[in-house]
């Protein structure tokens, strides 16, 4: 069975809500024969990585980049799934105050050296989410569970 394994950092309200609306997309009933696996940045490990077969990753833009979590994250998973992992699908989404030019930057480079295949059009959110920004954070979730799926 594929696993999708969904890396976040959600340290606030709003974080929290894209969050959840992500893992109902990805949990959809009519997604069946997937696997979710959800992990706080600064737990995943290597490990998760390698056995997961696709990736959806969450993060607050801080300071102008991804939250630090996900930048350790990336630290910690970088080299030892470097060759082992390109190619898989991801996709991901960025809450900020204002701004998330920088975070979406990052989160792109960091991906793109891995070689990991964006499957999604991320979802960027600035100030608090509203409906569409659930729903579209539903569908990223949806989108990548179903490609998973089959």
């Amino acid at each position: 069975m594929p696993t999708l394994l969904i890396i976040h950092h959600t340290p606030s309200p709003n974080c929290q809500e894209l969050f959840e609306a992500v893992v109902s997309g990805a949990t959809a009933p009519e997604i069946e024969d997937v696997r979710v696996v959800r992990r706080a940045a600064l737990a995943a490990t290597a490990s998760d990585v390698l056995a997961a077969d696709g990736y959806l990753l969450g993060t607050p833009a801080n300071l102008g980049y991804m939250s630090g979590a996900l930048k350790h994250f990336f630290d910690q998973i970088y080299y030892p799934c470097l060759d082992d992992t390109r190619g898989r699908p991801f996709g991901y989404w960025v809450h900020g105050g204002n701004d998330v030019t920088g975070a979406v930057r990052a989160i792109e480079a960091v991906t793109t050296g891995l070689g990991w295949r964006r499957a999604a059009e991320p979802v960027t959110v600035t100030g608090a989410p509203g409906r569409a920004d659930t729903e579209a954070c539903w569908e990223l979730g949806a989108v990548l569970a179903a490609g998973l799926a089959g």
